[in-house]
């Protein structure tokens, strides 16, 4: 009984978000606005750890499943994705870089607030 409660709170934040974006027409995906909700319950104390740990161990070892559709939408749009190689790679190259800038800059901060 015990991974049927995990899933259903997984599933259930999950719900919750999906309907808070679809409800309130907001730009953000359901499933973020679900994982902010579930994010805050744990904070909270509304959810236990221990409740829906396995089940989310479940789904990162089996997160290479998920990419398989967009792993086929790319092939499905290869040549629209191949007139706008520029743009895209200009993008990936920068979030890249961003993301390294501001996770390096946020280690150094935790690292010496730390110490």
């Amino acid at each position: 009984m015990r991974p049927y409660r995990g899933l259903a709170i997984i599933f259930g934040f999950y719900a919750l978000g999906e309907f808070t974006s679809f409800a309130l027409n907001l730009p953000i995906p359901g499933s973020v606005l679900g994982m902010l909700y579930l994010l805050a319950a744990l904070l909270g104390g509304a959810v236990k750890l221990e409740w829906v740990e396995d089940e989310a161990e479940l789904f990162v070892r089996n997160m290479s499943v998920m990419f398989i559709p967009p792993g086929v939408g790319i092939v499905t749009y290869l040549a629209l994705i191949r007139s706008q190689a520029v743009p895209i790679f200009t993008a990936l190259v920068l979030s890249f870089l961003v993301t390294l800038v501001v996770t390096a800059k946020t280690v150094e901060f935790l690292r010496r607030w730390k110490e």
